[in-house]
């Protein structure tokens, strides 16, 4: 296998199964460490969720106190996006994913020290700005080992780890809540938090050790492998300005695609933060049932993503999967709303939104590379801005519901307002955007 293997007269297929080949090697040795950090890194989102209902007691909040301190998060997270991912460029991806990673982990174990509203806030903001920039920061390092035309799959790959979050993290705390409740002195809500932060930080050392922020650092490549991965990268970016995140921010269709990831985010955040609320005033009642039950929309995320990751990259219609997808969601969250005090048929709605929402976003990260270098201070920054713009849907969304069920009893009307913002995002996806982008679906 090398680089001139089409000069040399063989044929096209066997040069694809050489490069397919290549990619599953690269894809065997990154992506399962890189899976378990993001399945951990999406945890730590999610972990607030279920331990709502003893921190909100123990604490005394009100739901928009608890969305508030939910949305800190996010605001922490987006105030150091940028800057954490133009370091990333400067110190490299191992290095400044593994400090990102350990200090995560330190902040989310010192919830178990909370004892008052404002240190609640504090906590959660510290935690998002500790937690900045790792998801473009992972995002960017893909571009770097994979070839265009191979990310849709890859991308849905480490996607699948927030799923699988989803999937193991929701059992796993409703049993750490009703069965740890009490150990040495402790509430079931402090162990969430502690057992969620710890293993970050030996994550991080394991980063530091055996992840290489370059194709040529890399030991377990041949010579030939590392020329043939590097060509096809290569080979295969679409020529973009992509020099500097001034240019980025001036391509058309650029702060579209980061509208509409607000949007999709704000879907997503409305699912993360508040299915388990939704399933318990459907009335189950056991942390262990409302756990088990919040992993199903995780569980046809993941095969929604594993589906959808493949048919995108073999048609190149990426913005239409997309697309498709924000709009099963939206029928998730209305059905939501009409069934809300109907567990059966919640639980089909809440099966509906994971599908959709959850798979969308693997799919849409396939979008932002297309108008992006494949390398540089351009493709780093830049995927950090459209990052940094949707997560303000993880502020707004929280927020959001929070006071809306304050006000009126009932989170029905904040699934209706989300369903129309997903919508939105749809039409944005198939006519918002220029023809410029429009014409990239192919690649």
């Amino acid at each position: 296998m090398s680089l001139n293997v089409m000069e040399a007269g063989t044929s096209p297929s066997v040069d694809h199964d050489a490069e397919k080949a290549l990619v599953s090697k690269v894809a065997w040795r990154l992506m399962p460490l890189i899976m378990v950090c993001y399945l951990f890194a999406f945890f730590d989102r999610i972990n607030i969720s279920f331990a709502k209902f003893q921190l909100q007691a123990d604490l005394s909040l009100s739901d928009t106190a608890y969305g508030l301190g939910a949305g800190l998060f996010v605001v922490g997270y987006v105030l150091f996006e940028v800057p954490s991912n133009m370091m990333l460029y400067k110190v490299g991806a191992r290095r400044w994913i593994a400090r990102i990673m350990m200090s995560w982990g330190v902040a989310t174990a010192l919830m178990v020290f909370v004892n008052s509203e404002w240190q609640f806030y504090v906590l959660r903001f510290l935690i998002g700005a500790m937690e900045a920039g790792f998801a473009p920061g992972v995002l960017y390092y893909l571009t770097l080992w994979f070839p265009q035309h191979f990310r849709g799959r890859i991308t849905s790959m480490l996607f699948l780890a927030s799923a699988f979050a989803g999937l193991v993290g929701a059992p796993f705390s409703g049993l750490v809540l009703e069965h740890l409740d009490g150990v040495l002195q402790m509430r079931g809500w402090h162990w969430l938090f502690l057992l969620g932060g710890v293993p970050c930080v030996g994550l991080g050392f394991l980063v530091l050790t055996l992840l290489k922020d370059r194709i040529e650092d890399a030991h377990w490549l041949t010579p030939e492998e590392k020329k043939l991965l590097a060509s096809r990268i290569a080979h295969h970016e679409p020529h973009k300005s992509g020099g500097s995140l001034l240019a980025a921010l001036k391509i058309p269709g650029f702060l579209t695609l980061g509208l509409i990831y607000f949007l999709i985010q704000v879907a997503s955040y409305g699912l993360n933060f508040w299915a388990p609320q939704l399933i318990r005033s459907a009335g189950t009642e056991s942390p262990v049932m409302i756990g088990l039950l919040t992993s199903i929309p995780y569980i046809c995320g993941a095969i929604s993503m594993v589906v959808i990751g493949r048919l995108s990259d073999a048609t190149g219609e990426r913005r239409k999967f997309v697309a498709g997808l924000v709009i099963v969601g939206a029928i998730g969250f209305f059905s939501a709303g009409i069934f809300a005090s109907h567990t059966t048929f919640l639980i089909v709605a809440l099966g509906l939104l994971g599908a959709g929402i959850i798979a969308s976003i693997p799919s849409f990260w396939t979008l932002p590379p297309k108008l992006l270098a494949g390398a540089g201070a351009g493709a780093a920054g830049g995927i950090a801005v459209i990052n940094t713009l949707g997560q303000f849907g993880g502020i707004v969304s929280p927020v959001m519901v929070g006071r809306i069920k304050d006000l009126t009893g009932s989170t029905t009307p904040a699934l209706y307002v989300i369903g129309v913002a997903a919508l939105i995002a749809a039409a944005l996806l198939l006519w918002g955007l220029p023809q410029k982008l429009r014409t990239l679906d192919k690649y």
